[in-house]
C-alpha cells in the first residue's frame, strides 16, 4: 500500500490561542506504539490538558489523550502516557533556554499526519491574563464587524 501524501489533521488545541500568547512553533515527530497510531488514524485524540516538558535533554509530551484502539488486544496502550517527541539537538537546546525564562511553557497546538508520519506542532507560549483574553475577543469582534461593513458596502455599490 503506498504511503499517503499531504497533511491530515487529527486533533487541534483550539483553546491554546485563546489562553496563551503563542511564540515560536516547532514540528516534532512522536514515538508511538502501533495501537496509538491506529487510534490516531481514526481521528481520535485530545490535546485539551496537554503540555510538553524538557527533561534531561529530551522533550516529552504529557497528558495528551489518545484513546485505546477499539480492536486492540492486551497490547493496547495507556491513554494518557508520556510520549517522547523527536527534535534536533539545536531545537531542544533552544526550547530548554526559552522555557527556562519565567512564565513560558510548551504547549501542543495540533497533532497531524505529514506524509504518513505522526507529527505534533508545539509552541513556546506565555499565559494570558483575563484582561488579555477580553482584549483579544474585542479585537476579533471589531475585525469581524469591519469585514461585514466592507462586504455590505461592496454589495451596495454593485446593486
Amino acid at each position: 500500500m503506498p504511503r499517503e501524501k499531504g497533511r491530515k489533521l487529527v486533533a487541534q488545541n483550539k483553546k491554546a490561542r485563546h489562553d496563551y500568547h503563542i511564540g515560536d512553533t516547532y514540528e516534532a515527530g512522536m514515538v508511538l506504539t502501533g495501537t496509538e497510531v491506529k487510534s490516531l488514524r481514526q481521528g481520535r485524540a485530545s490535546l485539551a490538558d496537554a503540555f510538553a516538558t524538557v527533561d534531561d535533554g529530551e522533550v516529552w509530551l504529557r497528558n495528551a489523550h489518545i484513546p485505546e484502539y477499539a480492536f486492540g488486544t492486551w497490547t493496547n496502550h495507556a491513554t494518557r502516557r508520556t510520549r517522547k517527541l523527536l527534535l534536533n539537538r539545536r531545537e531542544i537546546d533552544k526550547l530548554e533556554r526559552e522555557v527556562a525564562n519565567s512564565g513560558r511553557t510548551l504547549i501542543p497546538l495540533s497533532i497531524y499526519f505529514s506524509d504518513g508520519y505522526a507529527k505534533v506542532e508545539i509552541a513556546v507560549a506565555t499565559g494570558k491574563k483575563d484582561w488579555d483574553k477580553r482584549e483579544s475577543i474585542r479585537e476579533r469582534d471589531v475585525a469581524r464587524d469591519t469585514q461585514r461593513e466592507l462586504a455590505d458596502r461592496q454589495r451596495r455599490r454593485r446593486g
